[in-house]
């Protein structure tokens, strides 16, 4: 990402990232866990969301000027920027969001250092805890081994997903016995949403005898996943 410093370092050059990820922990935007991996905070996430539903629906023409504005180009060196992907939405989303969440503690060059940081680092698993997460490579698998699933679709910054996840404990209450359950990030497994025909979060998706029964999408209520659990897994389905 090119920007126009405005407190550049020393040497001329940006930050060293260590150090930059360093500020980042202190600020409380990314946390460590025990294992000693690296993820973003919901702190952080919650500024991030914020920007990242207004530049998903921005068009080009309004992403260029916020380019232009924020690391001093002009309109067409920031389309060409955007054009080549030495800047995307995602640097654009994460800059504006550090720079919010930092609140004047951090430079440009700093910023600039620290949205590279944030886009590799991302927000981490949408899938609740409660469910085994699946890929690509091992969704075919595990339906393989459970004839009887349900298979559930989330994403980040995903607000129906997360009034959903308010009523997990229920939901999995109505899964039937000997069904298992899982989740998938639905931005993760391309080839799990070509086969299944699922381009939306959240989704329930019901399988019998190794078979797509149904698919459901949008937030559900326990009671209705209840009665369509009931009629998928029934004596008489």
């Amino acid at each position: 990402m090119t920007v126009s410093a405005d407190s550049p370092p020393a040497d001329g050059g940006l930050p060293d990232p260590e150090a930059v990820l360093d500020e980042l922990l202190e600020l409380g935007a990314v946390t460590e866990g025990d294992d000693g991996s690296l993820s973003t905070t919901s702190a952080f996430e919650d500024v991030r969301r914020v920007y990242h539903d207004t530049y998903a629906r921005m068009d080009d023409g309004g992403v260029e000027s916020t380019v232009a504005d924020l690391f001093g180009v002009d309109r067409t060196e920031a389309a060409a920027l955007l054009d080549s992907g030495e800047v995307t939405r995602a640097d654009v989303t994460a800059y504006l969001s550090v720079r919010s969440f930092a609140d004047g503690a951090l430079d440009s060059p700093t910023l600039a250092v620290a949205a590279n940081l944030l886009v590799r680092l991302g927000p981490g698993t949408p899938v609740p805890e409660a469910f085994e997460e699946l890929d690509d490579g091992t969704y075919r698998s595990f339906l393989d081994s459970n004839a009887e699933a349900v298979l559930t679709v989330w994403r980040n910054y995903c607000d129906p997903c997360e009034a959903m996840k308010e009523d997990l404990p229920a939901i999995l209450d109505a899964v039937p016995d000997g069904v298992a359950t899982a989740g998938v990030d639905g931005e993760a497994v391309p080839e799990f949403r070509r086969e299944f025909g699922v381009e939306s979060a959240p989704a329930v998706l019901i399988f019998r005898d190794g078979e797509l029964r149904e698919t459901l999408t949008g937030r559900r209520r326990p009671e209705t996943l209840a009665d369509r659990f009931a009629d998928a897994f029934g004596a008489d389905a």
